[in-house]
Formats: structure tokens, sequence, C-alpha cells
């Protein structure tokens, strides 16, 4: 009988999540296997099918939490009570690139990997971001603004944000070009 790992050696979803988006971002998705997953680890890949059933099943399990992540964001922008509506705009045009900037891998895998197997599974999570950050920045505004104007603002923040991914550029590093940006989104908008 094998003596029992420590449980600071034991295998968590926590740990084959966070090397799992590292190698779907470096390697892509179609390059990543299993069993890469699995050497990256230095455990069997079986130890990886005890806690997802196959690569699809993790990939979306990654994506479905790093947008609840996101989500999370929003409500706690909404949340605030002492802020203003224009606070709050602009908390949440800044926050997004933060998060975006902050959690740059997460990001890629929620709105950069592009593989035509995952498209039509994993499309509804950004769009329902989306709608959440329309709604939100809807019912903020003091000015009725349109979808293509909401629309602007999202990519033009979506813009900020991969203009910086997979380079050494950190959120504290462009944190007022970051500021600046959201105050003059907001203007835009007024």
């Amino acid at each position: 009988m094998t003596p029992r790992k420590l449980a600071k050696d034991e295998l968590t979803k926590d740990a084959i999540i966070d090397v799992a988006r590292d190698l779907f971002v470096t390697e892509g998705y179609r390059s990543t296997s299993m069993r890469k997953i699995a050497q990256t680890l230095k455990c069997s890949h079986g130890a990886i099918y005890y806690h997802f059933k196959n690569k699809a099943e993790l990939f979306y399990e990654i994506v479905e939490a790093d947008f609840k992540k996101l989500d999370q964001e929003l409500d706690d922008v909404m949340a605030d009570m002492a802020s203003s509506n224009d606070e709050k705009i602009f908390a949440v045009l800044y926050g997004f690139i933060k998060f975006g900037l902050t959690h740059q891998k997460h990001y890629e895998v929620m709105f950069l990997i592009r593989d035509e197997e995952l498209q039509c599974q994993v499309q509804d999570k950004p769009n329902n971001s989306y709608e959440k950050f329309a709604q939100t920045i809807a019912s903020l505004s003091a000015k009725q603004l349109s979808p293509n104007e909401i629309w602007s603002l999202f990519i033009s923040m979506h813009g900020f944000v991969s203009h910086y991914c997979r380079s050494d550029i950190k959120f504290d590093d462009v944190k007022n070009l970051a500021s600046s940006h959201a105050r003059f989104l907001i203007k835009a908008i007024k």
C-alpha cells in the first residue's frame, strides 16, 4: 500500500484549472491535452479525469468561473450605495480594464481564444456578460444611450485590455491611462 499524499501535495481542481488556463492561452485549445496538463502537474492523466470528464468540461468550467468573477465585479459596483451613478459608471469602466489586465490569462480565455470547436459552446458566456454590462450602463446613465453607444464603450475598453494582453505591462503600469480612458469614455456618453 502506498502512503497517502500530504494535503499540500494533493491535486485540486483549482491547481488543474490554473495549469489548464495557462496552457490554453500559451498552447491553444487544440494543442492542449489532458495528458499535457497532467505532465505539467506531474501527475497521471487519470488524476485529471477524476475531476473532469474531458478537456471540454474543464475548459467550460474555467470560462464559467472567470465570467462569474467578472460579473461579481459589476455586482459589487451596483451594491455600493454610497456612490453616485456617475461614480458607478466610472467604476464599471475602470474596473473592467483593471480586471482584464490584472487577470490577463482569464481574460484571454474569456474573450480571445478562438476555436471553432468551442465557439457554439461558450459564446453565450461573453454574450451574457455583455448584456449584464449593457444593462448596468443603461441603468446608470442619465442620458438614454443607444445600443451602438453602449457597444462602442465596451469595444473601446476591450481594445484597451487586448492591446496590453500578453505583454509585460501590468495594470499598475497603466492605471493612470486606464483612469483617463474611462473618463474620456464617460465624456463621450454625456
